[in-house]
């Protein structure tokens, strides 16, 4: 057989595989822009509401890089769910919990983001006048007050990225320098505010971890193709 043509579900998996590898590139390197750009980071120290508010303020880089990063939790579900899909048969409720608990994390991290520091963005087209009174609900916001201390389930995140990283060194299903590096990274990501020289550096551990492995899913995709074509020419020689 000649110039065989893919079929329909073997285009699906390799548009499917693109972007996955494609969240595997960009999500390390938005963390990197988005922790690289927070004021005095070699000048770390824990932050309280009021100081973050502060930092916030008409820092429209920062704002920038928070909006990226709400973006961004759409690629963390898509990196817990493939995990979880590449432990199904060496570690099946490692990466099934592992998951769920990034999911949930990712979830507030989202929330956090929106409730937080879109909303900050919005209060800085105000004129300083009108900004000022805004300040004892803003740090009943940024003090977590009310339904907002659901924001703290944002620590599931790494808890649940952690396990899947646990799992994957365990069974070998990565390389150990990238379970490694996995691991160390996402624990470090989570530092708190303040402290971003940290994040930053867990970041680009991660990208150092993922970006070739995502380049990687990308790759494979002729491979992967001829594979399924050669299963689906056997299968169809077997039945006929």
């Amino acid at each position: 057989m000649k110039n065989q043509q893919l079929t329909p579900n073997t285009a699906l998996e390799q548009t499917k595989r693109i972007g996955v590898g494609l969240a595997f590139v960009v999500f390390p390197l938005v963390f990197v822009f988005a922790f690289g750009v927070h004021p005095h980071l070699l000048a770390p120290q824990l932050l309280g509401p009021a100081e973050l508010i502060q930092r916030a303020h008409h820092n429209d880089l920062l704002q920038f890089g928070h909006v990226l990063v709400t973006l961004n939790t759409a690629l963390l579900i898509v990196v817990a769910l493939h995990f979880m899909q590449r432990l199904r048969h060496t570690a099946g409720w490692a990466g099934f919990i592992g998951a769920a608990l990034a999911i949930l994390g990712t979830l507030c991290l989202a929330a956090d983001k929106g409730a937080l520091c879109l909303t900050m963005s919005a209060l800085d087209t105000l004129p300083e006048a009108k900004f000022g009174p805004m300040l004892p609900g803003l740090l009943a916001m940024f003090s977590k007050q009310g339904w907002l201390v659901l924001l703290w389930g944002i620590v599931l995140l790494p808890i649940g990225f952690a396990i899947q990283a646990s799992a994957l060194l365990r069974s070998k299903t990565l390389p150990r320098w990238q379970g490694i590096l996995f691991l160390i990274g996402v624990l470090l990501v989570a530092v708190p505010d303040g402290l971003e020289i940290i994040n930053l550096s867990a970041s680009i551990l991660l990208t150092i971890a993922f970006v070739p492995y995502g380049i990687q899913l990308m790759l494979n995709l002729d491979q992967e193709a001829r594979q399924v074509g050669k299963s689906l020419v056997a299968s169809s020689k077997r039945t006929a």
